[in-house]
């Protein structure tokens, strides 16, 4: 299908907005993670693919500021002519700066699971190794429970893993796997 925008376009589009190697590194897990995600749910890889790669494009230019993230990746992706479904799955990923809410399988498979990427890397991180093949899903799934592990990682948004019809452990397992599959590009 024709999403107004291909993968080496969107990966272009993400470098011309992000300098921060780890923020890149990030919208790739994302990206892989949805693909992985869109495979186990019967999905779109390419479109959910996309849509994990572009989420955070306007993170730099908004400074972080989360009232206002996700509102100029907006205006940039319409004015490139990028599909309405990805654009609103990207905006609904951060509901601080709207007031909507997700409602949609799509909405809620991007939100956890750019939320649960950060859990994995900071789990691979304490392994002595440091390399994400060594990580277990047993181990997220521990790392889930203890608060102050990765403080900053947003376990109700990681647990909307259910509204896509996955417990903890098979989602901790797919994302897990999915990055994996990427670790020379992680670094990890």
């Amino acid at each position: 299908m024709d999403y107004g925008i291909n993968r080496e376009e969107a990966l272009s589009l993400l470098k011309e907005h992000i300098q921060n190697q780890n923020l890149i590194k990030h919208c790739l897990a994302t990206e892989a993670v949805m693909i992985a995600l869109a495979d186990s749910l019967g999905e779109d890889r390419e479109r959910w693919g996309l849509t994990g790669l572009l989420h955070d494009l306007d993170v730099e230019l908004v400074d972080s500021d989360l009232s206002r993230h996700t509102l100029e990746t907006e205006k940039i992706l319409q004015e490139k002519g990028v599909a309405d479904d990805i654009i609103r799955a990207i905006k609904l990923h951060n509901e601080k700066a709207h007031g909507e809410k997700r409602s949609e399988l799509f909405h809620h498979a991007l939100a956890a699971g750019e939320t649960i990427t950060g859990l994995i890397i900071a789990t691979t991180l304490v392994y002595p190794d440091k390399k994400i093949n060594s990580v277990k899903p047993k181990s997220i799934k521990k790392r889930m429970k203890e608060k102050s592990f990765a403080a900053g990682v947003d376990r109700e948004i990681v647990m909307e893993c259910e509204k896509i019809g996955m417990d903890i452990s098979e989602f901790s397992g797919i994302c897990l796997k999915a990055m994996q599959g990427i670790a020379d590009d992680l670094g990890l």
